[in-house]
């Protein structure tokens, strides 16, 4: 009898919560693509202009520099903190932020922070004389990227992205604070309705656990895709200087 009036609960409020879990991976996902992009722009910023990667010196240019504060400010505050900033400050101007695009935007400037770290350690992985002996050999520069520097930093970052991943999902429940009805505020309208706060927050860290262990799969998978594909480069590029000569 109790597990039948369990299972009548679950069969109402359990769809709504992977409504809920539907617009967290929306907001993940956008943050996650916005964070690469931005990170990738930062990247080239430092790196063009600055000596050390993001860690620059305020003596140094202003591109380079306001990379650094950057990066040591997303890193260093909590994304809550973060987040209200975002959803209270344009409104002491008269500017109204909607919950949604305001969510994956502060998700999406904090991802990219991480992000710029990652790719930077990723550009490292490539030793600078493994550029110079291609480049002695003569190989052209679009097949040094292609074959010996992308699948070198793919390698390097990828476990990396895919942690970041499950990062910002899970950090993602902190949205919930400005009215974004994701799973974990969809799931305190829940207990606020049915007072059954112990089997709402299980069946909401079950989807989560769901969710993260979706990404962490489907990671690995592409992740050896990826490093089968980089193998078959390194066969090629052993053959690329007598082809070319």
């Amino acid at each position: 009898m109790l597990a039948s009036g369990l299972l009548d609960r679950l069969t109402g409020y359990v769809p709504f919560l992977f409504q809920g879990a539907l617009v967290t991976l929306s907001l993940s996902t956008g943050a996650i693509l916005i964070g690469f992009a931005l990170g990738s722009l930062f990247l080239a910023v430092s790196e063009k202009y600055g000596q050390e990667g993001v860690r620059l010196t305020p003596m140094q240019n202003v591109a380079g520099f306001f990379v650094s504060v950057y990066v040591s400010f997303f890193r260093g505050t909590p994304l809550l903190v973060q987040l209200l900033m975002l959803f209270y400050l344009p409104a002491a101007f008269n500017i109204n932020v909607p919950p949604f695009p305001a969510a994956i935007v502060a998700m999406g400037l904090n991802s990219a922070a991480f992000q710029c770290e990652i790719l930077r350690a990723g550009l490292s992985a490539v030793s600078p004389g493994q550029l110079e002996a291609a480049d002695a050999f003569g190989i052209p520069k679009k097949f040094i990227f292609r074959f010996i520097q992308l699948p070198q930093i793919t390698r390097a970052v990828w476990p990396a992205v895919v942690s970041e991943a499950i990062d910002v999902l899970k950090s993602s429940a902190v949205v919930s604070v400005i009215a974004v009805t994701e799973l974990t505020r969809t799931g305190r309208q829940i207990v606020a309705g049915n007072y059954r706060p112990l089997e709402v927050y299980i069946s909401m860290g079950c989807i989560y656990l769901l969710m993260t262990g979706a990404i962490f799969l489907i990671g690995t998978w592409a992740g050896n895709r990826l490093t089968h594909r980089s193998n078959a480069s390194s066969q090629i590029v052993q053959g690329l200087p007598g082809r070319l000569s």
